[in-house]
């Protein structure tokens, strides 16, 4: 079969699982939020995933990435992989099991301890399933993932529910993510056999911490940068806010989730099969662009416009102090899914030191924005300060990068122009609606649909894109994750 092929049956199979999962995540989510779990549960919950996101950025030393991109016999490698994985994972580990007290005290939420040593010890799982799971994606075969995703969200909310019903509260969420992420560490044992055999070969070893380094430093500062708003809520205004900031981090999310996730697990084996011509990488990358716009700009425009009552219709009325900042962080998913294909089709091009200046900028502009927003308005003014300084300041760097691996700002702009175009009408007309409907829970249902009516015209000569094939789209920067919840971030 044809890369060509290939990439157009992951797509396709990717994106099947990623809407089948999501849908599941969202309807666990409401249920416990409805009915059984409040802000402040969801709030001890994100501390917990602040912490594991941490860990995982850096577990494995972004050495697991090789499988993917080293055009050479997976076979020579990957016991050192495996090895270099599991040691530093379990290092990672052992401190965060030490630090727990002072990490959850320090995030705001002393009493997320066992939460923090329970949830955490999934990196450690992650750490052993690096190797199948980027093997998997190498290979393309979006069918295996499919079902390790699904055997993975299955018991992961099985087992969260029956404990938030027998009153576990927060921790219902810490053992479910565990249980869900073994499951899914044996099924990959299944699905790719012979190899999780560790090794070692001292000089494979050196090549490998050489080229994984500069990766995980990027994803670090990348994960730094998507939870440093949760650290800040936390620690300045408390596990309740911090629950009703992470609802509407998830929300807005979802359009990331459904879309770029899709997307990621392919496009980072797709760039790198023609990272070696930049006309061929920067043509890939506006095809990719223009497809994964054009789906995103509905979600992300329709969840700024309508946060309040999209919020109270699907969580309750409780929640609607998450609408505030629903309303930036929904432009900001649409920042985040344009970002992370520009950090894929970087890091398959070899522009490690691009990725970390960008990300190191982002993360500097950032956390000043975070602390004043939520000095002066709150969780609203975290999601403010995230937007403004995706939009105003990351967004030239990585204009930047990109240049200098060969894709242009021409590029772009003809990948962006008719979906932002189409964008602004949805804007309009949602807003407009809305108001005339009274502000009615209908009148929701009604502005949403007359602004894909006013959108689609405008984005539908786009979809010789897909036509083509030139949608390749990629896999996570550091690795396939086992971790689903309706919480993780």
């Amino acid at each position: 079969m044809s890369l060509g092929a290939k990439v157009r049956a992951g797509a396709r199979l990717s994106l099947l699982n990623t809407v089948v999962i999501r849908i599941g995540n969202f309807a666990a989510g409401v249920v416990l939020a409805r009915t059984l779990l409040g802000p402040r549960e969801w709030g001890l919950y994100a501390t917990g995933m602040v912490a594991l996101g941490v860990l995982l950025s850096a577990n494995e030393m972004g050495v697991s990435l090789a499988i993917i991109r080293w055009d050479r016999n997976i076979k020579e490698f990957a016991p050192t992989v495996v090895t270099l994985s599991v040691l530093s994972s379990t290092a990672l580990y052992g401190l965060l099991f030490v630090a727990a007290p002072a990490t959850a005290r320090a995030l705001g939420s002393p009493d997320a301890t066992a939460m923090l040593r329970v949830l955490c010890f999934s990196v450690v799982i992650d750490g052993l399933a690096c190797v199948p799971n980027q093997v998997i994606a190498r290979e393309f075969r979006q069918g295996a993932r499919m079902v390790l995703d699904l055997l993975n969200f299955l018991v992961t909310t099985g087992t969260t529910l029956t404990l938030a019903y027998t009153g576990a509260g927060a921790m219902s969420f810490a053992w479910g993510a565990l249980a869900g992420n073994l499951c899914a560490l044996v099924g990959c044992a299944i699905a790719v056999p012979g190899v999780l055999r560790p090794g070692w070969n001292a000089a494979e070893a050196r090549a490998l911490v050489s080229f994984g380094l500069p990766l995980a430093g990027a994803s670090l500062l990348v994960l730094a940068m998507l939870n440093v708003d949760s650290v800040v809520t936390g620690a300045l205004l408390g596990p309740v806010s911090l629950g009703f900031y992470q609802l509407a981090f998830n929300v807005s999310s979802w359009p990331v989730r459904s879309i770029s996730e899709a997307a990621r697990r392919i496009s980072f084996a797709g760039f790198s099969r023609v990272a070696d011509s930049r006309e061929a990488l920067a043509d890939a990358f506006g095809r990719g662009l223009g497809v994964l716009m054009a789906a995103a700009v509905p979600p992300c425009v329709l969840l700024a416009t309508l946060a309040e009552p999209a919020v109270e219709t699907i969580y309750g009325g409780r929640w609607a102090p998450a609408a505030g900042a629903l309303r930036f962080l929904a432009l900001l998913g649409l920042l985040r899914i344009a970002y992370e294909l520009a950090y894929d089709c970087l890091a398959a091009a070899g522009r490690r030191s691009s990725l970390i200046a960008v990300q190191g900028w982002w993360l500097a502009a950032l956390v000043p924005a975070l602390l004043v927003g939520a000095d002066r308005w709150g969780i609203t003014g975290v999601g403010a300060g995230h937007l403004v300084v995706a939009a105003l300041l990351v967004a030239p760097a990585f204009g930047w990068a990109m240049r200098r691996a060969g894709v242009s700002g021409a590029v772009v702009l003809r990948a962006c122009a008719r979906p932002f175009g189409g964008g602004l009408l949805m804007a309009a007309v949602s807003l407009l609606v809305h108001h005339w409907s009274g502000g009615t829970r209908w009148g929701m249902f009604a502005a949403g649909a007359a602004a894909l009516a006013v959108y689609v015209p405008v984005v539908l000569p786009m979809r010789r894109l897909l036509r083509s094939g030139g949608a390749a789209v990629a896999v996570e920067p550091h690795g396939e994750r086992v971790l689903a919840a309706e919480g993780e971030r």
